[in-house]
């Protein structure tokens, strides 16, 4: 089973995804690995990254999750996939590819951001996050206000596994 969390920037992605992948004893990946070096510049500058931006990293997250596939990996993919088209793009089985959306407040994940150092990921950014950010329905979704462990068991308990 491949396990996607997504949510805009300062949702806790990496954070719950590191802890979840460790109490399932499963494999732990960051989307934001797969960013090319001009991507990630843009974005430690505050630019939005455009459509052509995202559809090489999109192509790469795609193949690694046919990999993964293929090889019968249990993954946790910490992963913005802010509008329904790249999650249809990302979601090629849906029995073995699960969404979790970390939903949080504006204000909540500012403070976040504002609290992180060392990310690339700019707070300038938030505003383009929650624009480009197409909520997704009849899919897990998590407060993230609540407390890592406790949405890390939320999320154990919502998936079964």
């Amino acid at each position: 089973m491949i396990i996607i969390l997504m949510g805009v920037s300062g949702s806790g992605k990496t954070t719950i995804g590191k802890l979840l992948a460790e109490s399932l004893h499963w494999e732990f990946s960051d989307a934001d690995a797969f960013h090319s070096p001009e991507n990630v510049e843009k974005m430690r500058r505050g630019i939005p990254l455009s459509e052509a931006d995202r559809t090489p990293w999109l192509q790469d997250l795609q193949t690694a999750i046919k990999h993964w596939l293929q090889e019968n990996n249990n993954v946790v993919l910490a992963c913005s996939a802010l509008k329904d088209s790249y999650r249809q793009f990302l979601v090629l089985d849906s029995e073995r590819i699960k969404l979790v959306y970390l939903k949080g407040s504006y204000e909540l994940i500012q403070m976040r951001l504002q609290e992180r150092s060392n990310h690339y990921m700019s707070e300038k950014l938030l505003n383009s996050q929650f624009n480009t950010l197409e909520e997704p329905s009849g899919t897990i979704s998590m407060d993230i206000a609540q407390p890592p462990q406790v949405i890390v068991q939320n999320i154990k308990t919502a998936l079964g596994v």
